[in-house]
């Protein structure tokens, strides 16, 4: 394993297929994160990642609907994960690969795909904050996907009263990666140039 391996693998959790079709009975806080997610056309955030060994890497979201993000690590790890409108792509600079997933089959969808209805296959995690919202998507009969929860805070400043403060993906494994947003800023001006990318397999650098 070579000294960036930890990086691709660290990142690429980010997009690994996770189950998201569990029916569940729509209740009140499903509505709302509904809502929420249709309330955000963009969306920026600084974002820290760790998995389950306590490996951090750090750098800058950007979302934008229909179906774009991008994850933007931190100085020296040549790492990149873009959703282009069409698809996500995981592009290791490191090894001059890169590697593409549906919108539909990757996490991200939860975020970036406004025609989702939340109410078919997530349900809300009861919690002992009542401040803070969590709803997981989990299938069980496809237990090899994985589950996702996404984690919201009650705020009345962000759109339809929830503040998106991160989620957590879990494998078949069990592999735990956990994603934190801080400095979240919604509904702002993002270029469509945001999503463009060079390719790894020419021997490009990191745009």
């Amino acid at each position: 394993m070579t000294a960036l391996a930890p990086y691709a693998a660290l990142a690429a959790a980010i997009v690994a297929p996770v189950a998201v079709v569990a029916q569940q009975a729509p209740s009140r806080d499903l509505a709302a994160v509904q809502a929420h997610l249709r309330a955000t056309e963009s969306m920026t955030a600084a974002f820290t990642q760790t998995d389950r060994n306590g490996k951090v890497l750090g750098g800058t979201l950007t979302l934008k609907k229909p179906g774009k993000i991008r994850f933007q690590y931190e100085k020296g790890v040549p790492i990149l994960i873009v959703g282009d409108g069409k698809a996500i792509w995981f592009l290791d600079y490191a090894v001059g690969q890169r590697s593409r997933w549906p919108i539909g089959d990757s996490p991200l969808g939860v975020l970036i795909d406004p025609s989702r209805d939340i109410a078919k296959y997530a349900k809300v995690v009861p919690g002992n904050d009542p401040s803070v919202l969590s709803v997981e998507a989990y299938d069980p009969k496809r237990p090899e996907y994985g589950r996702i929860t996404l984690i919201f805070s009650r705020q009345a400043s962000a759109p339809s009263g929830l503040m998106l403060q991160g989620w957590v993906a879990l494998d078949s494994q069990n592999n735990r990666t956990t994603i934190r947003l801080s400095n979240q800023r919604f509904n702002v001006p993002v270029s469509d140039g945001t999503f463009r990318f060079n390719d790894p397999r020419k021997g490009a650098r990191r745009s």
